[in-house]
């Protein structure tokens, strides 16, 4: 059912929802069977969650379609005794369990982690929260766009008027939110290492707002250690370096733009020979001194009008005939047109019972030698007389 086999035996029991979900979601993508716990008839939101449905007016989710594909639903109540016992004893025969909502949300049902570590000593309870499970806002609700704000990485608008665009203040994707399912993957996948080890199971965590706050290490940790740096004298005071016309995005003769990456002398040289500019080779990007602003001023005065002479595409193809660095700056609709995209295989077929053939975006693991194909998301509590008879079988 799950797209590629390299955890193929490694068994999780998923009780998340929304985001959270991609935990499972990057496991299941790789071979893990996640059996994923859902409220009987509710379910998790994000299969509805989202502008677009597929199929009809009230079908499935892009999100629910990625991140809920290759597992396997069981339908259980976690607040009814008899189901507690039942998602116990499913535990005891699994890996990992996935704790996908407020942190303390299994403690707050009885079957938290002392609980389960009592059916499975060698279980890994990977608890995946916003807010996190302390800390002054820990009961505090909240979503991805939420993650971002908390830690600078959002700009955010409050305009005077209704916004037209966005949401959450933004046209920005979120950051931290899709990030999350990653960084739960692999701390669950250390823990579970570390269990086959020493036979004892273990508990972590990983919240939205961690994730956000470590994702620009650089920017944070200058700012924690304000006092203990000092500017480095090669760069501008405006903390740019004093080449950044080689490092920057300039609009092409088509109404397009192209990203050049040039800032190592190489590649810098390596273009101006293709454009017949040497004229620039000598002019000095690397000192910083009183005249440096001046001097990147006129090279980006010049590449603006150098980079007008000639569409993305050409530009694209004398980047790579000349090994120049750079790219195209793409919309996502450009991006799934780009040869390059469509070379790499990043898509995958599937056949939807109403929808038909649908495409979406394949896992970004390669695997030499698999193909990725998972099957489509469970229906709520599809799988759950398969998963429950295999169950009863093995006691």
């Amino acid at each position: 059912m799950s797209g590629y086999s390299l955890l193929s035996g490694l068994c999780v029991l998923e009780v998340a929802q929304l985001a959270p979900s991609s935990v499972g979601g990057h496991l299941a993508d790789l071979g893990a069977d996640v059996i994923k716990v859902e409220v009987p008839g509710v379910g998790d939101p994000v299969r509805v969650g989202g502008a677009r449905a597929v199929g009809d007016p009230t079908g499935a989710s892009f999100m629910h379609l990625r991140w809920n594909r290759g597992k396997r639903s069981v339908a259980l109540d976690l607040r009814d005794d008899a189901d507690k016992r039942t998602f116990l004893a499913l535990a005891a025969t699994c890996d990992a369990v996935v704790e996908g909502m407020r942190g303390g949300y299994l403690d707050w049902l009885g079957v938290g982690y002392d609980r389960l570590r009592q059916a499975n000593p060698k279980i890994v309870l990977c608890t995946v929260s916003g807010m996190g499970s302390d800390g002054p806002y820990r009961t505090m609700g909240t979503g991805g766009p939420v993650f971002d704000a908390y830690a600078g990485l959002r700009d955010v608008r409050t305009p005077t008027d209704p916004p037209t665009a966005g949401m959450a203040g933004s046209t920005t994707p979120p950051i931290a939110m899709y990030a999350l399912g990653a960084y739960g993957a692999m701390a669950l996948l250390a823990a579970v290492h570390s269990a086959s080890s020493t036979g004892t199971g273990t508990h972590v965590e990983v919240a939205g707002i961690d994730v956000a706050a470590a994702w620009m290490p650089d920017l944070a940790d200058a700012e924690l250690n304000r006092d203990r740096s000092l500017p480095r004298p090669t760069w501008l005071p405006d903390g740019r370096l004093p080449d950044w016309p080689r490092l920057e995005a300039y609009r092409t003769a088509d109404g397009e733009a192209i990203l050049f990456g040039s800032h190592v002398d190489k590649f810098w040289r390596n273009f101006l020979i293709a454009v017949g500019r040497p004229d620039l080779i000598d002019v000095e990007l690397t000192t910083v001194d009183a005249d440096a602003p001046a001097r990147a001023d006129h090279v980006w005065r010049a590449l603006r009008e150098i980079f007008a002479t000639r569409t993305r595409a050409q530009w694209i193809d004398l980047f790579v005939e000349h090994g120049i660095a750079g790219g195209p700056v793409n919309s996502v609709a450009d991006m799934l047109d780009d040869p390059h995209f469509r070379a790499r295989t990043n898509t995958y077929l599937v056949e939807h019972p109403t929808a038909g053939e649908l495409e979406f975006i394949a896992s970004p693991v390669r695997v030499r030698g698999e193909k990725f194909s998972p099957a489509l998301p469970p229906e709520i509590g599809e799988h759950t007389a398969d998963v429950l008879s295999h169950l009863s079988a093995s006691r």
